[in-house]
């Protein structure tokens, strides 16, 4: 400030412009900018490590990333390995009790000088196992005589004309057989239709 020069509105004394704005301003060349506390220049990082630590965690996101991409896949795969096992092996429990039905068909074909009597005591035999197979898949046979007529569960083959309620069950031409609550095969039936007057 030079003191020659008399004070004007464009040029008003220093000290009144200092009271005017508070304290006396820093130049230009110490301005000091604060960032989150900091207000030296030199504790604010620099824009090559900004960048280096955004740099490290892209990294470890995309390995994260491809580390559970990989065991998705893994989990897949051995989820349609599992299907594929279980589709090609579902009959093995049955298969292994048929087994023994077989194994008695084959020794009653290879006995001779059978009797009637021991050959029908091998094919009870053989179809008390074979029951017990049926049972151990859940297999059971439909035999619906004398019962109401169902077309889920029975195939009608004829109506005839007959005593009491229509559409009952008077013989059974082919038993049927449920795998659970499934129908495997309908029973073969026919049923009674009301008597034409």
């Amino acid at each position: 400030m030079q003191e020659n020069t008399p004070p004007t509105p464009e040029n008003p004394p220093v000290e009144a412009v200092e009271q005017a704005i508070g304290e006396p301003q820093a130049s230009n060349n110490e301005v000091s900018v604060e960032l989150e506390g900091a207000t030296a220049p030199d504790t604010m990082p620099s824009f090559e490590a900004i960048v280096r630590e955004a740099e490290l965690k892209a990294a470890e996101h995309h390995d994260a990333w491809l580390r559970a991409k990989a065991e998705t896949e893994n989990v897949r795969r051995r989820a349609q390995e599992d299907i594929a096992k279980a589709s090609k092996f579902a009959a093995e429990k049955f298969a292994n009790a048929m087994l023994p039905v077989k194994d008695s068909l084959e020794a009653a074909l290879a006995t001779e000088n059978q009797t009637l009597e021991s050959l029908k005591a091998g094919v009870e035999l053989t179809l008390k196992q074979l029951v017990s197979a049926f049972e151990s898949a859940g297999v059971s046979d439909e035999n619906p005589l004398s019962q109401k007529f169902d077309p889920n569960r029975h195939q009608a083959i004829s109506a005839v004309p007959a005593e009491g309620e229509p559409n009952t069950v008077l013989t059974v031409l082919q038993k049927g057989y449920m795998l659970h609550e499934r129908v495997l095969r309908p029973a073969m039936v026919v049923v009674s239709k009301a008597p034409t007057s």
